[in-house]
């Protein structure tokens, strides 16, 4: 019986030191996943102007960083995050607190950063989270709506074709009308598909667009409005 009971006490201690480095594990790992800073480029109220939430009113966070590489891309200077400081998070969200109740992450490439720290507390002062990323990294952070606009350059990733409310293909030469049907393929069957012309090309491009809508209804027409309204 003595026996027994030393044998139990045995188990019952290597349970306990095992169920302790255990849940030390979890509690580093837990604290190593929130991100507290995040580099931010700008951050400015205006009006959406393209894709599904166009003319609504949205503050925008533009975080920095991106290894897609985009040669059209408009905002060049936001690819490198080292050239943008790092803001908290609680910061961030106490500016975005001030300008209206829909924030859209964009960049430079979002998805690069864990933002389930950034959007949990977006959402706990009622704010509704938008996205616009290329689907270039895993998913991370709580979505009210996901724009995704993919790239030839690094592919989306599944877990950004599953979850996408919205897919917007950018148009700047004639292969991208195929490019758009192969990741119309291969989002999932809810979002809603959007052609987009790139700006420098809308005079050569946009006829073929509208001709390529009428011909596939599926697609709607995502236009630049704020550039046309000149809306910063």
């Amino acid at each position: 019986m003595k026996e027994q009971l030393n044998g139990c006490s045995f188990f019952m201690k290597n349970f306990y030191d095992n169920y302790c480095i255990f849940a030390e594990n979890i509690k580093m790992t837990t604290t190593e996943t929130i991100v507290d800073k995040l580099p931010l480029m700008e951050a400015f109220y205006t009006i959406q102007g393209e894709g599904f939430y166009t003319g609504h009113a949205a503050y925008f966070i533009r975080l920095a960083g991106c290894d897609v590489g985009c040669h059209w891309c408009d905002v060049k200077e936001s690819w490198d995050e080292n050239l943008h400081p790092k803001i908290l998070v609680s910061d961030i969200v106490s500016q975005a607190e001030d300008n209206g109740k829909l924030v859209v992450i964009t960049g430079g490439e979002p998805l690069m950063w864990n933002l389930d720290h950034l959007t949990s507390k977006l959402k706990e002062k009622g704010i509704q989270t938008n996205i616009e990323t290329s689907g270039a990294y895993e998913l991370s952070g709580f979505w009210d709506w996901i724009c995704l606009s993919p790239k030839k350059k690094k592919l989306p990733t599944q877990s950004v074709y599953d979850a996408a409310n919205e897919l917007k293909c950018i148009i700047y030469n004639h292969h991208d009308f195929k490019f758009a049907e192969e990741q119309a393929a291969k989002v999932n069957k809810n979002a809603k598909l959007y052609l987009q012309v790139e700006w420098g090309k809308k005079e050569e491009m946009l006829p073929l667009v509208i001709d390529y809508v009428k011909n596939n209804p599926k697609w709607a027409i995502s236009t630049q409005t704020h550039k046309y309204l000149d809306i910063p």
